[in-house]
């Protein structure tokens, strides 16, 4: 693999793949990591700005260029990549056909999460910053914050969907672009769910193993797990 390109392409046969490099025990499309030092000659380097050849460049460029891989924290609450094929199956494994209203009842999210995501449904899509004044977030709840969208991530009820750049008061851009944010139901549109709603959870728990044992025949059944569920 040289450059984003032949990750995509590999990354749609493979289905879902970590992204910050290594696999975890489990799989990652990316050898090596985003703090090691590349190989000599490798062409893929970490945090170059190319958008053919940084890993750090595809997690927007897939969102900005394709409608079929989705990127956010989900898997051990780091950034991962999972194709449309894929994602009901994960969909199914992970929230079993509940709604964000039913999982809170159920004691599944917590009432921060709640709030996060419906900041984010009610506005459609929502940048981070934005999604803290509306959901009501102090700075000095922002350890509370960052678990909350780590765990609706995790279990595939908000996704990155894009970036924005800040605006001053006066509307002029500054600082680094804001991660923007939208349910997945408004990524995918119905057709995921409604694959996603005809899967038993032990059927879409078994696919996903039998594929990650595909790509990966060492991998052991607790890091398998692990990476299947939230």
């Amino acid at each position: 693999m040289k450059e984003y390109n032949d990750f995509c392409e590999a990354l749609l046969k493979a289905g879902f793949s970590l992204a910050g490099g290594g696999n975890e025990g489990v799989f990652g499309l990316i050898p090596y990591n985003w703090n090691e030092e590349p190989p000599p000659g490798a062409p893929i380097r970490w945090h170059t700005g190319n958008p053919d050849t940084d890993p750090w460049e595809w997690r927007m460029r897939v969102l900005d260029e394709r409608r079929d891989i989705a990127y956010a924290k989900v898997f051990f609450r780091k950034g991962g990549y999972i194709t449309k094929e894929w994602y009901p199956y994960f969909l199914a494994a992970r929230r079993d056909g509940m709604s964000l209203e039913d999982a809170y009842l159920d004691g599944r999210i917590c009432q921060f999460a709640k709030r996060i995501y419906e900041a984010v449904s009610e506005n459609g899509s929502l940048p981070l910053q934005e999604i803290k004044r509306i959901a009501g977030f102090s700075r000095e709840d922002k350890s509370k914050f960052d678990r909350a969208l780590v765990e609706l991530q995790m279990k595939l009820y908000l996704t990155m969907c894009g970036r924005q750049t800040k605006l001053s008061k006066k509307g002029g851009e500054y600082g680094w672009s804001s991660t923007v944010f939208c349910t997945a139901e408004a990524f995918w549109g119905e057709d995921v769910f409604h694959k996603a709603a005809k899967l038993h959870v032990s059927e879409a728990v078994e696919a996903i193993r039998e594929q990650i044992l595909r790509l990966n025949p060492s991998a052991q059944e607790k890091k398998i797990a692990a990476f299947i569920k939230a």
